[in-house]
């Protein structure tokens, strides 16, 4: 009990990452996927850089930065205080701010954050994949912890809205992945049961979260990505968008 205790916090804060064992056997190929965006489609590094420069060329900061921004948005769900992530992504920055004695206003962090957040360019292989899984028939989705408006222009400015048939995001539920009633939710909205619906992220706590609540997983294992030992492990693991639906479309055939 306290092993399975210690796995569930260790697995919501995030700050404990190991690679996975082998992935189990998917089931058949999905009707539905759901994609994380950040990092799993569209690339960071812009917004990396802008809190760098925020916090006085601190580069070294941008990883608790984001750890923190992830560990506040489970304590809204802990207490029911929700925030939108990006008010949530402010916070965070002031609060690294000020554990190294980086003079950061509010207004700073904000325009450290909000701009670059909403122009994020994808992935060099991310379109090449969506137009693969696109005709494949598959229904594409997004569900994430953004919201409605951020999505829609994250979407928007990386000319990728034409490939989705829908975007879900935790706004109307105020509650983040990866709570199940999240997956749950998306579930009921596309009118698909769980073994016919996948989530693709490039974050271990997304999969793991989708995993529990009976979804297909694919994981992306971006740079410096890796699955959580003690969660069950991806159907599908790549190191890129096109390899990962090459697996999804010959495996589940």
């Amino acid at each position: 009990m306290k092993k399975n205790l210690l796995a569930s916090l260790l697995l919501a804060t995030g700050l404990v990452s190991t690679p996975s064992s082998a992935a189990i056997e998917p089931s058949s190929q999905p009707k539905v996927i759901f994609f994380d965006v950040n990092e799993t489609l569209l690339d960071l590094g812009n917004v990396a850089q802008s809190v760098t420069r925020a916090l006085d060329g601190r580069d070294d900061l941008v990883g608790p930065w984001f750890t923190t921004m992830l560990h506040y948005s489970l304590v809204s769900n802990a207490i029911g205080d929700y925030h939108h992530f990006g008010e949530i992504g402010v916070a965070a920055l002031q609060l690294v701010a000020q554990q190294h004695q980086i003079d950061l206003t509010p207004e700073q962090a904000k325009q450290a954050i909000a701009t670059p957040f909403r122009d994020l360019q994808p992935h060099v292989e991310v379109v090449k994949a969506l137009t693969t899984l696109k005709q494949s028939g598959i229904k594409l989705v997004t569900l994430t912890n953004s919201s409605d408006a951020g999505i829609a222009s994250q979407l928007n400015n990386a000319k990728l809205t034409e490939y989705f048939d829908g975007s879900l995001t935790v706004e109307h539920l105020q509650i983040y992945k990866p709570d199940l009633r999240v997956y749950q939710w998306a579930l009921e909205k596309m009118d698909v049961a769980p073994q016919d619906a996948m989530l693709i992220a490039a974050h271990a706590w997304d999969i793991a979260g989708a995993a529990n609540a009976g979804l297909q997983t694919g994981f992306v294992q971006r740079p410096g990505k890796y699955q959580f030992a003690l969660a069950q492990p991806a159907d599908y693991v790549a190191p890129d968008l096109v390899k990962l639906t090459e697996q999804v479309l010959k495996e589940s055939r």
